[in-house]
């Protein structure tokens, strides 16, 4: 059986309007209805776990000839 409960952000944590205790490790799920703001989406870049191996990807430009 779903509950839905409505909140708000407070300090980038959700805050729940209704005094709810949730069980530890339960599963929730976040809505943000549109009609509620402007929508801001950060993507985050990835990052190489060791930074020496981004030599790896490093880029070589080469000069074809005009006939090629």
């Amino acid at each position: 059986m779903a509950v839905t409960y409505e909140g708000h952000v407070e300090n980038g944590q959700i805050k729940l309007d209704e005094n709810v205790k949730l069980p530890e490790k339960a599963k929730v799920y976040v809505v943000i209805p549109e009609a509620s703001g402007t929508r801001t989406l950060r993507i985050m870049s990835p990052r190489f776990a060791n930074p020496a191996d981004a030599a790896d990807f490093k880029k070589v430009v080469v000069e074809c000839p005009e006939d090629a």
